[in-house]
């Protein structure tokens, strides 16, 4: 009897099960809209030439490969603490900023740092990003959920305001900062003042990730939910990831920021955080976070970034148009009973929440090879000239 008999299979993960079936189809045409990875006009994943820059001169005189220390290179953690943070705060003693393996690392170091500040309950957003559950649930949270998006289109903000005023003292909320996966849809300005008010008066814990920095707005505008958050003078936690907005998903860079009420405090933080990360994995890799601190460390490298982050995020925008005005020229408006998309265009970020439904979605994968998720998110960023009107022709297929 192997003591490895018990072991259940699991089932596939909900998203890179995609790709899993993607690869496998055999249909010429098919598109894969399901992973989030940022395509170019060529359908291929690019290397930015800020990065590429960089990686030739690390090239040309290669350093020693040792290892960080636990709480990551300095370098990184500095010009990260400045990027999201700005100068004052990152020099104010208060700011904790810890290297992690990306966003989803940055995570559950985050949930098993809370979990004993908590009451043991936290609240996601319905819908949320497919491994949100998973990563707190493992950190041995309670997870339930505020309501977000809207049975129509758009957001439940009414919805989202009840929930959290009903949230027990104590309460981890875990809030998108921009380009909200899976829905589009971000909060306004006034939407999260009212946020910040009802987790500050209800004593909720609040738990902003941020996986696409300067895919909604800009770097600057897009980390506002933040600082709305840091200025109220509560402690605040943040995450941070480099995949999408400089293209190192492989390389796995992220971070922890925690924002302290003083030094003393700052302190105690980054001990315990620095505990959590030994234990999972005692120091992260070297070279993404390297060429993360070159690039934001040079004055002209990070305008050659942000210049390059603006055509990515202009040509997201672009597809979003191009998709809504095929679908209307496939057919599908209300005029000939069909609903109306014109709310993709409206969304922010790399993602759709498309409003199509789980039986839509496989007629999708299984007739026509266009994958996405079966709640109807696709990724926006892997539309190009090539695929985008076989992409509408299938919506209008199967609406």
């Amino acid at each position: 009897m192997s003591v490895l008999s018990a072991v259940e299979m699991a089932p596939r993960d909900p998203i890179l099960g995609l790709t899993e079936a993607f690869q496998a189809d055999t249909n010429p045409k098919k598109v894969n809209l399901g992973v989030g990875v940022y395509q170019d006009e060529t359908g291929k994943l690019p290397v930015l030439q800020c990065v590429r820059a960089v990686e030739q001169q690390m090239g040309q005189d290669p350093k020693p490969r040792g290892y960080l220390p636990i709480d990551g290179l300095k370098t990184f953690t500095g010009a990260v603490a400045e990027l999201v943070h700005g100068p004052e705060a990152a020099a104010s003693g208060k700011l904790v900023t810890v290297q992690t393996l990306s966003g989803t690392g940055a995570l559950r170091v985050a949930g098993d740092f809370l979990l004993p500040l908590s009451n043991g309950k936290l609240l996601l957003s319905d819908p949320s990003w497919e491994n949100h559950r998973a990563v707190f649930t493992r950190s041995g949270f309670e997870v339930g959920e505020y309501r977000y998006k809207a049975a129509d289109d758009g957001l439940d903000f009414d919805g989202l305001v009840e929930d959290l005023k009903a949230a027990q003292k104590g309460t981890v909320v875990v809030l998108h900062a921009c380009c909200h996966n899976p829905t589009g849809y971000d909060l306004s300005d006034e939407q999260w003042d009212t946020v910040v008010q009802l987790v500050t008066d209800g004593e909720l814990i609040p738990l902003v990730d941020m996986a696409y920095q300067g895919f909604a707005e800009g770097p600057e505008q897009d980390v506002k939910a933040i600082k709305k958050f840091v200025a109220t003078g509560r402690p605040v936690l943040n995450t941070v990831s480099f995949a999408k907005n400089m293209g190192l998903y492989g390389e796995r860079v992220g971070a922890l920021q925690v924002t302290c009420t003083d030094a003393d405090e700052a302190a105690r933080v980054l001990s315990q955080l620095k505990v959590l990360i030994r234990t999972m994995v005692s120091s992260s890799p070297t070279h993404g976070a390297a060429v993360v601190a070159a690039v934001l460390g040079d004055g002209q490298l990070k305008a050659q970034w942000i210049d390059e982050l603006a055509a990515m995020r202009d040509r997201i925008k672009q597809m979003r148009r191009r998709l809504v005005d095929g679908l209307v020229a496939a057919g599908v408006t209300a005029a000939n009973g069909k609903k109306d998309m014109d709310f993709i265009a409206e969304q922010a970020g790399m993602f759709s929440y498309t409003g199509l439904t789980q039986e839509q979605m496989v007629q999708l994968r299984e007739k026509w090879g266009v994958y996405g998720t079966d709640k109807g998110r696709i990724c926006v960023a892997a539309l190009n000239d090539s695929n985008i009107d076989y992409v509408c022709e299938a919506i209008a297929d199967v609406i």
